[in-house]
């Protein structure tokens, strides 16, 4: 796939570095909002294998309060310009505003991550401008109250639905579909039960024809199973995410690149060895 000036090979499992630049988000909210720290953070994780960061100005963990368009700029921009004049990777712009989108891809990001799907106002419009590849995630309700009481008739068909519905209207307005990725949303709008279902079944998301970003870093799907804390679930992390590659997954968001690289590569190998019976 191309990812403005730089192409990546999605055949082979990659990996996607969290970066938040927020005060609140749940895992790792205030380590990284000055330009130093996140520049820092972002090189160590290239250099441990990520062949993405993902830059978010907003917290989106459940309770999250929204922030101001002009509030989300500020702690991005500067960020993703600094980063791309250091570090060799793909910029991933993690955002559901229509200008933080367009400022952020004029900055250097080359990926548009939007945990809502482009529906908010102009973002559609924003990210066909763009010419950028997208990820658009499924959710159920808002961040805010998302996690009150989520629940579905059919959870597979029903995220299925969505997102074939959205790859449909990304294609009507001028985004070619080898440039969409699909995350059915761990954590979003999901009971514990609702996203070990979902992991259980990623592989039926390939028949959307899309490539599929997976992010179960560090979620409290983790925490309620295992009974671990935010900095316990390192364990639970690496699993999901070797379940992940095993069900399709091509790109993995994770904050723990190196541990998770490892896995994968155990776990691509086994997958070549299916493959090839």
């Amino acid at each position: 796939m191309q990812f403005k000036d730089k192409f990546i090979d999605l055949a082979s499992p990659r990996i996607m570095g969290i970066l938040n630049v927020t005060p609140d988000s749940f895992s790792d909210g205030g380590h990284f909002n000055n330009i130093e720290k996140a520049l820092f953070h972002a090189e160590s994780m290239v250099g441990e294998g990520a062949d993405f960061i993902d830059v978010g100005g907003e917290s989106t963990r459940p309770g999250a309060q929204e922030v101001t368009e002009q509030e989300e700029l500020d702690r991005v921009i500067p960020v993703i310009e600094a980063i791309r004049t250091r570090v060799d990777c793909v910029l991933s712009i993690d955002t559901s505003k229509a200008k933080v989108m367009k400022e952020a891809v004029a900055a250097g990001a080359g990926l548009i991550n939007d945990v809502r799907a482009l529906q908010s106002p102009g973002s559609l419009a924003a990210a066909s401008k763009a010419k950028v590849p997208v990820c658009i995630m499924h959710m159920q309700g808002q961040p805010k109250a998302m996690q009150n009481n989520p629940s579905y008739q059919d959870l597979v068909k029903e995220v299925k639905h969505f997102l074939q519905a959205r790859i449909e209207d990304c294609i009507q307005a001028g985004i070619s579909v080898d440039n969409i990725i699909i995350d059915p949303g761990f954590g979003f709008g999901k009971s514990m039960e609702h996203n070990y279902h979902l992991l259980a079944k990623l592989d039926t998301f390939k028949q959307l024809g899309c490539a599929i970003l997976s992010g179960t870093s560090r979620k409290s799907m983790l925490g309620k199973l295992l009974d671990r804390t935010v900095e316990q679930r390192l364990a639970g992390s690496i699993v999901t995410a070797g379940i992940a590659v095993q069900g399709g997954a091509n790109i993995l968001r994770v904050h723990d690149v190196k541990e998770t690289l490892d896995a994968i590569k155990i776990t691509s190998l086994i997958n070549t060895y299916r493959s090839n019976k």
